[in-house]
C-alpha cells in the first residue's frame, strides 16, 4: 500500500479580524485529507471557501489553528508542518514541496534564466558542470514554456503577466518534488502554454508526485484531476 505524501487531519483555520473589534472568521474546519503519490487532488468550490488557505497552511505560510498537517519528505521522514521549526521548514521547501503561486516573487535585476535555474544550482554549489547542467535546464525550460530568447537574460519583473506566470511555473517545477501545490497556475496563460502546463502537470504524476491544485479553468482541473474534493466539505466550525 502507498504511503501518503499529504495527510492532514482535524486541521481547522480561523482569521481574526483586528479592525472589526477582532471578530474571528472561521474558514476551514475539520479537514482530514490524503494525498498519495501519482495523484492529483483538485480543489473544488466557489471564491471565498479557503482553497487558497488551505494551500498555503500545507506550505506553512498560514498557521492552522487545530490538527496536524504531515508531510514525508524527500527522505522519508515525517515532518508535521504545523510543529517544523523555519529550518526544517526551509529544507522541506527546498528539497520536497513546491508551490506555484499566483504570483512570481523574485530578486530584482535577476535574469530570468538564473531565476528559472536556481533551485537547481542551489544543489550544485561551486561544481561548474552541475551549474551549466542547471542553466541549461532551465533553457529547455524556457523554451518549452515559450519565453522568448530575447528575454532571458531580463529580470522577470519587466515581463507582461503572463511571462512571469510562465516564470513561476518553470521556476518551481524544474527541479522534480515529492509534493506539488499549485494555485491557479493557467489564469494568465493562453490555450497553447495551458497545454502545455497541463501536459508538465500529467508527467509530474507520471514520476509519482503528489499533487493538490486549484484550477480557475473547468477544463484544465478536468484534464489534470485524478480526483476532486469539495472544499465546501471542509466548512465545519474552526477550532
Amino acid at each position: 500500500m502507498n504511503t501518503p505524501i499529504l495527510q492532514m487531519k482535524g486541521v481547522a483555520k480561523r482569521f481574526t479580524l483586528h479592525h472589526q473589534n477582532g471578530i474571528e472568521l472561521p474558514v476551514l474546519g475539520d479537514v482530514d485529507l490524503s494525498v498519495l503519490p501519482g495523484e492529483c487532488v483538485v480543489l473544488d468550490g466557489p471564491s471565498g471557501m479557503g482553497k487558497s488557505t488551505l494551500l498555503k497552511m500545507i506550505y506553512a505560510n498560514y498557521r492552522v489553528n487545530a490538527g496536524s498537517i504531515t508531510v514525508r519528505s524527500a527522505e522519508g521522514a515525517l515532518v508535521d508542518v504545523t510543529q517544523a521549526t523555519p529550518r526544517a521548514l526551509v529544507q522541506l521547501r527546498r528539497d520536497t514541496v513546491g508551490y506555484v503561486s499566483q504570483f512570481l516573487r523574485v530578486i530584482p535585476r535577476i535574469s530570468a534564466l538564473d531565476v528559472v535555474a536556481e533551485p537547481l544550482a542551489e544543489d550544485a554549489g561551486d561544481d561548474p558542470a552541475a551549474l551549466e547542467a542547471a542553466r541549461e535546464a532551465a533553457r529547455q525550460w524556457l523554451v518549452r514554456l515559450c519565453i522568448p530568447e530575447r528575454l532571458w537574460h531580463l529580470p522577470p519583473a519587466t515581463f507582461s503577466g503572463g511571462e512571469q506566470q510562465r516564470i513561476n511555473i518553470a521556476r518551481n517545477m524544474i527541479k522534480p518534488k515529492p509534493l506539488l501545490l499549485l494555485d491557479e497556475p493557467t489564469a494568465s496563460l493562453d490555450a497553447a502554454n495551458t497545454d502545455t502546463v497541463i501536459a508538465l502537470i500529467r508527467e509530474a504524476v507520471a514520476r509519482g508526485s503528489a499533487l493538490v491544485g486549484i484550477f480557475h479553468d473547468a477544463h484544465v482541473g478536468a484534464a489534470v484531476a485524478t480526483r476532486r474534493v469539495n472544499v465546501g466539505d471542509f466548512r465545519g466550525e474552526a477550532a
